[in-house]
């Protein structure tokens, strides 16, 4: 998992000295997947389960993380999370499978 990291405010540009983010999978109570995107992984695990986070998942909370990676800036991540958002549950549990994290 990756170290704890401090959000950059809204607004903040990627740049020089950018930090990376991450595209991340939850598995919700009712089995679904919710994909996002954060600067700290485990923040924002916490915060889906504290009813904090997206809509989607509070809904079907709670949620088990099943699946991270690192993208080198927030731009990469949000296109890596759109890129997976686009795609089917099948592929999902494909990306799942190969970073053997259970499905």
């Amino acid at each position: 998992m990756p170290e704890p990291t401090e959000p950059e405010p809204d607004g903040v540009q990627d740049g020089p000295g950018e930090q990376p983010a991450y595209v991340y999978i939850v598995r919700c109570a009712d089995g679904s997947y919710y994909t996002g995107w954060t600067y700290d992984v485990e923040r924002r695990v916490q915060e889906h389960n504290a009813g904090r986070g997206a809509r989607y998942t509070r809904q079907r909370g709670p949620v088990e993380l099943i699946y991270w990676e690192a993208q080198p800036n927030r731009s990469q991540a949000m296109k890596r999370e759109d890129q997976i958002k686009r795609r089917g549950r099948r592929y999902k549990e494909r990306l799942v499978r190969s970073a053997g994290r259970g499905t």
